[in-house]
């Protein structure tokens, strides 16, 4: 997808939400358990409950390789339902990959030739050679920048001789690598004012931005910080949306949620968006 239907979705369906299908089998309703596929079943239902509301889904890849060779056919038939069904929700496998080129180069080939996503999160450690592979045409790279975990501090916010951090040396060094056309960055919701610093480096950008729910990252400062002049923003929300109800009528409490998300979100496009 490119970034000119991605922003056209956005004006659409007036929402930059990314639902995170952070699919766990011990937390899904047990009624589904009884499925061929639970997993499957259960994203199944949680998509098209929140299709009309979202412009992306995001699995993360650890919740299905932890189940072995079901969890990687549950995450494939996602994928593949997703783009018969909804061709017009953006693909994220969050997969947070990065290592040397020719190893690389094999995951790109899975998640882009075989799984058919349109962008795969990339851990930038490794430099440039490590994340070159993804830049396949049409496909875009969502390079971790600004995380809200903890361990953030143990090395992002380390300063070189000349001041730079750590952060700040990712962005503006990847931006030789890709424009703003085939990279995006994860920056955490729960940054608050960094989105501000954020944005000095990379203002035209997209920035993925999980945290905003059950991690308690707030829309409104995400949107206040990090928002540009096209809305430059996918903000996730995973258990927030699908496990906001454990019962049979687990679909519908979902796609309450979403809708609360994505109306708060229109009210944040109207003025920026003028």
């Amino acid at each position: 997808m490119t970034k000119q239907a991605l922003l056209e979705n956005i004006r659409r369906k007036q929402s930059f939400l990314c639902v995170g299908l952070d699919t766990d089998i011990r937390k899904i309703p047990a009624h589904l358990l009884n499925e061929d596929d639970p997993v499957f079943a259960f994203n199944r239902a949680i998509i098209d409950a929140t299709a009309a509301c979202c412009v992306a889904c995001k699995p993360n890849l650890a919740f299905y390789e932890s189940l072995g060779t079901e969890g990687v056919r549950a995450f494939e038939r996602t994928v593949a339902y997703l783009r018969e069904y909804h061709p017009d929700l953006f693909i994220i496998a969050d997969a947070k990959r990065g290592d040397i080129g020719n190893t690389s180069e094999l995951y790109a080939r899975s998640f882009f030739e075989h799984s058919d996503v349109d962008a795969v999160t990339v851990a930038p450690y490794m430099g440039e050679d490590s994340v070159r592979p993804f830049l396949m045409p049409g496909r875009w790279v969502i390079l971790l920048a600004l995380t809200s975990n903890r361990g953030a501090q143990d090395f992002q916010f380390m300063r070189d001789a000349d001041g730079e951090r750590l952060f700040e040396k990712v962005l503006k060094t990847s931006q030789e690598w890709a424009d703003d056309e085939q990279m995006m960055y994860v920056v955490g919701a729960t940054q608050g004012r960094m989105f501000l610093e954020v944005r000095k480096h990379a203002p035209n950008h997209f920035l993925l931005v999980p945290g905003v729910g059950a991690q308690g990252g707030s829309l409104a400062e995400v949107c206040k910080y990090g928002m540009n002049g096209q809305c430059g923003l996918l903000v996730n929300s995973s258990r927030a949306i699908i496990y906001a109800d454990s019962t049979e009528a687990f679909a519908e409490a979902a796609r309450r949620e979403a809708r609360k998300i994505q109306e708060e979100m229109a009210g944040y496009l109207a003025e920026t968006l003028k």
